[in-house]
């Protein structure tokens, strides 16, 4: 009887070891990616709901993200194999493109210009003002050139007619400074997304923004997920995998929006609540997020004219040079 009780709890222990090495192997098989952004933001929200809620570890992946604020550093990154993919506009994939590098867009995040123009409280325009002659004159905070919220403050001021040499004064710096740069009078208009954009709202830096750039410019590649192509050719099963991810995170986001929110308050701990959903209330109600991960034509074409008339881009680079929509298509054909 000692001996048969000595035999199955040796079992035991060999089949809970089993267990254990079996569970570490299968840990250990999934691949390690970076996903590098320029800011942790709240348009970023699918990409990290998808990490969240596993949708890339039953893709056999475990993926990661990075912080890189400050230049080119996210798309950098991808070209020097640190990072599997970068989040940001296609139009770094254009500009990588005519230096060499080829770089596609997999997926769609944000199909909207996810940035608003704010003025400090007590500047506001005036009855029957255009808005460029409410701009003229001002200075203005914005991103760095060559980042997107920088190329479309400088294509809304070609719209308007105004020269962002003689007729304004920009303000080019982090993200993170625009809130302070208005706050202190640097500046009396941002160029600002949120959750910058609500926090100035709450601490009554600037009223609701006077320009809204998801709704004025319609579809815009604005937030894509792009990786080498070498990594599409030498590694397709991967890239599908994460566009499988990213695609179930934008759906997650339009389909369950409290959940959502809960997990917007993982990600962002420090902002209240009532700031975190007025954010997402914006969000959703100008559709910023794609539904489908979908980058149409057409969006790639008010990308390409921003940057271009921004100055950002010299030379027009065609949709199937910067964007790659075959995982995508895949996953939609299977879910019909």
């Amino acid at each position: 009887m000692v001996f048969t009780k000595m035999r199955y709890a040796t079992l035991a222990i060999v089949a809970s070891l089993a267990f254990t090495m079996n569970s570490q192997s299968a840990l250990a098989q999934k691949k390690a990616l970076t996903v590098a952004e320029p800011v942790h933001g709240i348009g970023y929200l699918p990409l990290y709901i998808a990490m969240r809620n596993g949708y890339f570890a039953e893709e056999n992946l475990d993926v990661k993200k990075i912080t890189t604020e400050g230049g080119a550093a996210h798309i950098n990154a991808v070209i020097t194999g640190q990072a599997f993919a970068f989040i940001g506009g296609p139009e770094h994939n254009a500009r990588a493109k005519l230096q060499g590098a080829d770089l596609r867009a997999v997926v769609n995040v944000v199909d909207r210009g996810n940035v608003y123009l704010v003025a400090k409280k007590g500047v506001a325009m005036k009855p029957g003002q255009s808005i460029a002659d409410f701009v003229k004159g001002k200075e203005i905070a914005t991103g760095f050139f060559g980042g997107t919220p920088n190329s479309i403050t400088r294509y809304l001021l070609n719209q308007w007619k105004l020269d962002a040499r003689r007729d304004v004064v920009l303000q080019e710096m982090a993200n993170g400074a625009i809130l302070a740069a208005v706050r202190t009078g640097k500046a009396q208009i941002g160029v600002i997304s949120d959750p910058l954009l609500v926090r100035g709202i709450t601490q009554n830096i600037w009223q609701e923004p006077f320009f809204n750039v998801p709704k004025e410019l319609g579809p815009y590649a604005y937030s894509t997920l792009n990786v080498t192509l070498a990594s599409i050719k030498n590694d397709p099963k991967t890239v599908a995998g994460f566009v499988r991810g990213v695609i179930r995170g934008l759906r997650f986001a339009y389909s369950e929006p409290e959940k959502t929110l809960a997990i917007a308050k993982l990600e962002f701990p420090t902002m209240e609540l009532a700031d975190l959903k007025a954010t997402l209330d914006r969000t959703f109600a100008d559709e910023q997020w794609s539904r489908d991960g979908m980058i149409s034509e057409a969006s790639w074409v008010t990308a390409r004219a921003v940057v271009m008339g921004s100055g950002s881009l010299r030379q027009s680079v065609p949709y199937e040079n910067v964007i790659d929509m075959q995982f995508v298509k895949t996953v939609l054909a299977g879910s019909k």
